[in-house]
């Protein structure tokens, strides 16, 4: 049976949907609908129960499709290991991440990880939306959210820290801050929709924690338009040192407190690398994987 046949099953599984299967691989629709029927008559058995809204698997689909699903990926780890013995890295590789994160954490890195390794071929999908990496064929997400899935694999790739910072236009024309209780006296820029971060945990250089609920000019769910909107003045803004970096090396932004440690109530402490559940990675994961470990500073 066509192995590839196999593989559109399982994706018609995974989303739900013939359509989607058939944009996603740049097919007619009906070239997905002839797969189906192909392998159903092959087997003598329905796989799937299809509807004008929806598609769904029927008991011999479920059964079926739960053994192949994990024979493909063997398939595919037999394929990887043979050419990565033989080969150096080369083929697609689709990495994901937050608009913000990807832009000032992973992009920087690119020329140098192309040049290094010019036969692979780099997919960027920079989304504020948490995709699922198996449906969406993404071989390593970058991610700075506590929220992962239990089926993935992950390594810590930095400890996060965050900062308060101001324009210094606006330090000119407002009151100043000089202890933890001055930052009640300021309208912020906070990230986070429909719920901003604006409960603000705050050590001070004697230790003493402090909880500062931050009051809010603008709440962005934009890190990039948070960061503007500071450097324009609008206010100060919590935000994480690789957010920050930049427009504090510019003297774009200066820190507020820098003696303390200031965190989001809601703080993750990580930024981590995420990829699917597999006995072996292709190599052009492995070498992405082993190249952003070795460059964690570039990020601060």
């Amino acid at each position: 049976m066509n192995h590839e046949h196999l593989r559109v099953l399982v994706e018609i599984a995974r989303l739900g949907s013939f359509s989607q299967v058939a944009k996603q691989r740049d097919l007619d629709p009906s070239a997905v609908s002839r797969i189906v029927q192909s392998v159903e008559r092959d087997l003598g058995v329905r796989l799937f129960q299809r509807s004008t809204r929806q598609v769904s698997l029927t008991e011999a689909g479920g059964t079926y499709l739960a053994r192949i699903a994990h024979l493909l990926e063997e398939l595919d780890a037999a394929s990887d290991e043979v050419k990565s013995a033989e080969q150096r890295p080369s083929g697609i590789l689709k990495v994901t991440a937050s608009v913000a994160f990807g832009q000032a954490c992973l992009v920087p890195l690119v020329p140098e990880f192309i040049e290094m390794y010019p036969d692979v071929q780099l997919e960027l999908l920079l989304t504020d939306t948490n995709v699922d990496l198996i449906a969406e064929r993404v071989d390593l997400a970058l991610r700075v959210s506590p929220h992962m899935a239990q089926d993935m694999v992950r390594l810590k790739w930095f400890d996060a820290a965050y900062t308060v910072c101001v324009a210094p236009s606006y330090i000119r024309n407002h009151p100043t801050v000089s202890v933890v209780e001055d930052l009640a006296n300021h309208r912020h820029v906070l990230f986070g929709y429909p719920q901003p971060q604006s409960l603000w945990i705050v050590t001070d250089e004697g230790g003493v924690e402090h909880r500062i609920s931050a009051q809010a000019a603008v709440v962005s769910s934009s890190g990039l338009a948070q960061r503007e909107l500071a450097i324009s003045g609008v206010g100060p803004a919590l935000m994480p040192i690789w957010l920050a970096a930049p427009a504090l090396k510019s003297g774009a932004l200066v820190e507020l407190l820098p003696h303390c440690s200031i965190t989001p109530s809601n703080f993750s402490g990580a930024a981590w690398l995420l990829y699917p559940n597999r006995k072996f990675l292709p190599s052009r994961t492995r070498v992405m994987l082993d190249f952003l470990l070795k460059h964690t500073m570039q990020c601060w």
